[in-house]
């Protein structure tokens, strides 16, 4: 794994956030997402990574004119985690070719609720989304607009009615990991959208991006890079790294 961390202060509408960068050249930025920020700005106009990142880009480097900075993947707004970014418009193509072949490697840490059968397991499901009302519902194999969504999970442990489960991503479908375990009867804890019966208002998501690995899109070698969320309810009920 490349180490290279350190964290940028971050000026966001007058609130300093510090956003831990685990790795930097001049083709990629690896970045913690601290939760709540989206990714990529929307119709809310509130402030996302993508622009805050480009922004002290232009500051560190002063750098003319407008910067680039492609958006490889999303997070979900309440989540957190790794996130890449690239630096070059080789790096951004390169490394979305490895997500369309399959060869970026995304996986997760999560607070369910209850606990599955199955230790390990692999779950699909056909997902749809309402864009209007931004939800997703698994449906049946062949409804028009579904698509199929894949994940393996892993229970890691199981304390007061709850499982800490580690989870590789197959298949980058909007909300996806939130409805497939919602669907099998174990939502996320804090999920607002999708637990709305088992949650309660204000309670912080338990969805964290753990682990991203793929192929530097120039030293030809493979690269990891992993995080993990701090020590907050219900991250604390289980022992982490």
């Amino acid at each position: 794994m490349i180490k290279n961390m350190a964290k940028r202060r971050l000026d966001i509408g007058g609130k300093i956030m510090e956003i831990p960068i685990i790795y930097e050249d001049n083709h990629l930025l690896v970045v913690i997402k601290p939760p709540n920020i989206l990714s990529q700005g929307d119709h809310t106009g509130d402030l996302d990574m993508l622009t805050l990142l480009k922004a002290d880009l232009k500051r560190r480097y002063n750098k003319p004119g407008n910067v680039y900075l492609g958006l490889v993947h999303r997070l979900d707004r309440p989540v957190g985690g790794v996130m890449v970014f690239a630096k070059t418009s080789k790096a951004a193509s390169r490394l979305s070719s490895q997500i369309q072949k399959g060869q970026f490697s995304k996986k997760y840490l999560a607070v369910i609720h209850g606990k599955p059968e199955k230790e390990r397991d692999t779950l699909v499901h056909y997902l749809l989304k309402d864009h209007k009302k931004n939800m997703v519902y698994a449906v049946e194999k062949g409804i028009p607009g579904a698509k199929e969504a894949r994940i393996d999970y892993e229970v890691i442990d199981t304390q007061n009615g709850f499982s800490l489960v580690k989870i590789h991503l197959h298949t980058g479908r909007s909300h996806q990991i939130r409805v497939q375990f919602s669907t099998i009867g174990h939502p996320l804890y804090g999920d607002q959208k999708y637990g709305t019966k088992v949650n309660k208002v204000g309670q912080q998501i338990a969805l964290w991006s753990h682990e991203i690995s793929f192929d530097h899109p120039t030293l030809n070698k493979k690269v990891s890079f992993k995080s993990f969320p701090k020590k907050y309810d219900p991250w604390d009920r289980f022992k982490l790294g």
